[in-house]
This record gives C-alpha cells, sequence and structure tokens, in this order.
C-alpha cells in the first residue's frame, strides 16, 4: 500500500514536470532542433548517471538484439521534439498540446494494418469525438479557416502526433528490454540525428547562447527529460498499466491551465468544449483498451 502510494506520487510528479516543458520552450530563444538536441543529449548523460547510482545494469545484448526498432524509434523522438517545439511557437500552449494528444487515436487508425489488432465500435466513435474535438480547438467552429501561423502550429501538432504515434507503435515491437535500456538508446539516438538536421538547417555561426539559454536547456534536458523519465520509470514498477494510463492525462490538463494563467493564452468556450472533446475521447478509449486486455488475459 505504502509503495503504491510512493508510485502515485512519483508519477503525478512526472507529469507535472512533462506539462510544464512548453513553457520553458517558449523562454528558450533557440531554433526547435537545438532544443531537442539539447534535450536528448543532457536526458541520456542524466540517466545514464541514474543507471551508474542505482546500480542497475545496462544489457548490450537486448540492446543489439532491438537496434534497428531504437534507431527507427530513436530517430522519430527526435524530430518528434522538433514539430511539438514549432508548434509551441506558432500556436498556444494549450493547442499545440491538444493537438499532440491525437496520437492515441492515429495508433488506433494504424493498428488494423500494422499490429492486426480491430478497432472496436467505441474506439471508432471515441475517434469521431476526438476529430470534432480537434475542429472545435482549432477556432474553425468560430471563425472559419485559422490564420497561417495558427494552421501552421496545428499542423506541426498533428506531425508531432503522427511521429509519437509512430514511436508507439515502433515500441510495440520491442523485445526483452528494460525501460532504461529503450530510453537511453532512443535519447541517445535523437539527439544524434538531429544534429545533421542542424547543420543543414541553421547558421551555428550565428547562435548565441547566454547564460539563462543555457540554464533552460539544462532544465530542459534534467528535469523535463531525466528527472521526469526516472519519476515515471521508477513509478511503473507498483501500478497497474490502467492507472498509469488514466495518470497521464494530468500532463494535457495542467499545460492547458499554466498556458492560461502564466502565458496568459485563454481559451474561448470552443477550445474547453474541444478540449473536454478530446481528452474525454482519449481516456474512454483507453479504459476500452484496457478492458479488452483483461479480458483476453483471462480468457487465455
Amino acid at each position: 500500500m505504502k509503495s503504491a502510494v510512493s508510485s502515485k506520487l512519483q508519477l503525478t510528479a512526472s507529469m507535472l514536470i512533462f506539462s510544464s516543458i512548453g513553457i520553458f520552450v517558449k523562454y528558450i530563444p533557440m531554433p526547435s532542433s537545438i532544443i531537442a538536441c539539447a534535450r536528448g543529449l543532457i536526458g541520456m548523460i542524466f540517466l545514464l548517471l541514474v543507471v551508474l547510482v542505482t546500480k542497475n545494469r545496462l544489457s548490450r545484448e537486448n540492446i543489439k538484439n532491438n537496434l534497428l526498432i531504437l534507431l527507427l524509434s530513436g530517430a522519430a523522438i527526435g524530430f518528434n521534439w522538433i514539430f511539438l517545439f514549432e508548434a509551441y511557437n506558432y500556436t498556444t500552449v494549450a493547442t499545440a498540446t491538444l493537438t499532440y494528444y491525437l496520437a492515441p487515436f492515429f495508433v488506433m487508425l494504424a493498428s488494423p494494418f500494422l499490429l492486426k489488432e480491430k478497432l472496436t465500435l467505441k474506439q471508432f466513435l471515441c475517434l469521431i469525438g476526438a476529430i470534432i474535438g480537434m475542429v472545435f480547438v482549432s477556432g474553425v467552429v468560430k471563425n472559419g479557416i485559422p490564420e497561417a501561423d495558427e494552421l501552421k502550429g496545428i499542423l506541426f501538432g498533428l506531425g508531432a502526433a503522427i511521429l509519437y504515434a509512430s514511436v508507439i507503435i515502433l515500441n510495440k515491437k520491442l523485445r526483452e528490454i528494460s525501460a532504461y535500456e529503450k530510453t537511453v538508446m532512443q535519447l541517445g539516438t535523437a539527439a544524434v540525428v538531429v544534429i545533421p538536421y542542424i547543420f543543414l538547417t541553421e547558421d551555428i555561426s550565428k547562435l548565441s547562447f547566454t547564460p539563462m539559454t543555457v540554464v533552460m536547456l539544462l532544465i530542459t534536458g534534467i528535469v523535463h527529460t531525466g528527472i521526469a523519465y526516472a519519476l515515471y520509470f521508477n513509478s511503473m514498477k507498483d501500478l497497474k498499466a490502467q492507472t498509469v494510463a488514466i495518470f497521464s492525462y494530468i500532463d494535457p490538463a495542467v499545460a492547458i491551465l499554466l498556458s492560461a494563467f502564466i502565458l496568459k493564452e485563454g481559451m474561448d468556450i470552443y477550445g474547453i468544449i474541444g478540449a473536454v472533446l478530446i481528452l474525454g475521447s482519449a481516456m474512454l478509449s483507453e479504459v476500452q483498451f484496457r478492458k479488452k486486455l483483461k479480458q483476453n488475459q483471462e480468457n487465455s
């Protein structure tokens, strides 16, 4: 009981940390690719230190057996971050976050083809609910087609969601590998893959790293990646999968509140309706999936 309470506190803490990353990214005057690279590199180093301090071991054999999928998923994570951070630049943190949380629905759509999992009627209705929610969030209902920047932010958010959905699907293909092994490799790959992109798209000589910028990058890498992932993985040992899934919705809910109160990016009634539809549909589909999984285990 005590360990379960502690795990829930750790999980809640990790979700609260994840929810605030948009606020910090908004105040880092650097290209999204630089922020993504720094996040991956610093986060990987921090998690390696956690592994050393806790005397855990990373299995070379496990990593070798899953290497291709780890590299592909790591690359997807790197560009997923770039798209998400670009979404923050062009639209509100709330809109970017809600768009990003369409990722489970992209997984749902791909599952019949890639994972041989049937799409149930309830999941389909949840998908429709989320799409309607996105229409409300985009402002189409109130103002028609969004302005160029707002539309660009939404499209970047959708791109990030598709990339994250690909990470979820690729992770389902991993076999016999620990959470730390997986994440250390994926964060490292994300950083390495983004480096060539930086040299192709940015003029490195014009980048200026002020002390405040360095501090913000370190916070994003250490706190929002290293510490948050460490708390997240540590919490999962004593909690059911459904508990973890439900608690994960603390992230977007708090991100929306932070967007409103800290960045003064208020949401009108249409945005609120959209948020309820997207997050509500996602939670309902998650419960459906977990119940189905439990039934399958009981019948086997």
